[in-house]
């Protein structure tokens, strides 16, 4: 009688544990690779991106972020990666990188 008691016992915890984890892995957000989410992200449109979402952007910091806003109001938009290196600041190489995440 003991032993099926505890059996019982047992056998309640193990369900509420495979409940709780079974909820925990419910809320969690799966794991996907990088690849995908940039994939699945819109690019930002960095002729009408505000500072703080530029500084988002790898490679871009605060005074690159700046230097691209005052490239754009004192020369309009910028058209593609090309004309990103005429920016103070961003050559080819940060050029190519920025122009992952963003759109012109």
């Amino acid at each position: 009688m003991k032993i099926a008691l505890v059996a019982a016992v047992v056998a309640s915890l193990a369900c509420v544990m495979n409940l709780t984890v079974a909820q925990e892995l419910a809320k969690a957000p799966l794991s996907v690779p990088a690849a995908a989410k940039v994939a699945d992200k819109a690019k930002l449109n960095i002729n009408q991106a505000s500072l703080e979402q530029l500084v988002a952007v790898p490679g871009i910091g605060e005074k690159k972020a700046q230097a691209i806003k005052d490239y754009i109001s004192a020369n309009g938009p910028i058209k593609d990666q090309k004309q990103l290196t005429e920016v103070k600041g961003i050559g080819d190489k940060l050029a190519a990188k920025v122009a992952e995440h963003v759109s012109f």
